[in-house]
């Protein structure tokens, strides 16, 4: 392998490598350390997991309330449930 050759694959393997880099969101910042930005999918996954800790709040706030109710009819109770099971599939 000649220099010339040999500059010439040094060059291709960086390009991509760059490449890959800039796909996966990986970028340096000011000191020079790589930081990964997730960019649109993270933004997803977070507010995904928002919702799900919501829901999860709610249904644990309702069986806080249907437990520590000592007058809680069947009625009620059996109209609470069916409620949890609604609100997720």
């Amino acid at each position: 392998m000649n220099p010339f050759e040999m500059v010439v694959a040094i060059i291709v393997i960086v390009t991509i490598g760059s490449v890959l880099k800039a796909r996966y969101g990986i970028h340096k910042d000011k000191h020079g350390n790589e930081t990964f930005r997730g960019g649109d999918t993270a933004s997803s996954d977070a507010a995904k997991l928002r919702d799900e800790v919501r829901a999860l709040k709610d249904r644990v706030q309702v069986l806080e309330r249907v437990i520590t109710d000592s007058e809680a009819s069947s009625l009620r109770l059996d109209r609470e449930i069916e409620a949890l099971r609604d609100k997720n599939p």
